[in-house]
């Protein structure tokens, strides 16, 4: 499978600055360093408002323009070529059009031009990640002219987890991508980088549970590391 991505145009839709690493920072860096993959990061999100009780930028303003800073920082430690930054509400998707979003999506899309797009479950207990989801679906309608042909989903760790037992929305992958240590250690870096965002153990996404989860998925599989997936369209 990771031969089939050799040499394609991949972009990675997010909703918050984070999510790129969380949910496919290692084979990220593995597809950039050894499939010559060209690769654009779409930021739907600014990731921080919702920690006030009323959503007001002014009073964010500084840290949004570290958390900017912090974007590019994780930019260097896995090495993905380019990206687009936009400002929708901190876990208020839901409060913006639908529409919205899909046409940012389709926009990028225009002028990235992928043929593989990575994004966030459907099925994530974040708001913001079903309607990132839901934009990718919709955007990305398989059409005669539709040149995106693969559609991959991932976990996005304290996100996905945490969907209650007896929802079936659950992230059930059906594929996965072993990756070496060197690989997890770019993204347990580039996850660093983020200053609002990183977490002390046991939280999912302190450094020893992002490697814990590697380890996880690579026993699934039968190698040392491993990132899982959810393949939801493959056009040949």
């Amino acid at each position: 499978m990771l031969e089939s991505l050799r040499n394609k145009r991949i972009m990675i839709v997010v909703a918050h600055p984070d999510d790129e690493l969380l949910g496919l920072g290692a084979t990220l860096h593995k597809l950039i360093n050894e499939y010559n993959v060209k690769t654009h990061v779409v930021i739907l999100g600014e990731g921080i408002t919702s920690r006030s009780d009323v959503r007001d930028t002014a009073v964010w303003e500084n840290e949004l323009a570290t958390h900017r800073a912090n974007i590019k920082s994780a930019q260097f430690a896995i090495g993905y070529h380019s990206t687009s930054i936009y400002d929708f509400p901190d876990n208020r998707f839901d409060s913006v059009a639908l529409l919205d979003i899909i046409k940012v999506i389709e926009k990028e899309k225009k002028i990235f031009d992928p043929e593989v797009i990575f994004t966030h479950h459907g099925g994530d207990v974040n708001v913001d990640h079903q309607r990132t989801f839901e934009a990718i679906i919709t955007a990305c309608r398989p059409l005669q002219d539709e040149k995106v042909k693969m559609i991959i989903t991932f976990e996005t760790p304290s996100g996905t987890e945490w969907r209650s037992p007896t929802d079936p929305r659950h992230f059930l992958p059906n594929l996965f991508f072993g990756v070496s240590e060197s690989n997890l250690d770019a993204k347990i870096k580039g996850m660093e980088s983020y200053e609002f965002e990183r977490r002390a153990y046991p939280h999912p996404r302190s450094p020893e549970a992002l490697k814990i989860q590697a380890q996880r998925w690579g026993v699934v599989i039968g190698t040392n590391f491993a990132e899982a997936f959810c393949l939801v369209r493959s056009i040949n």
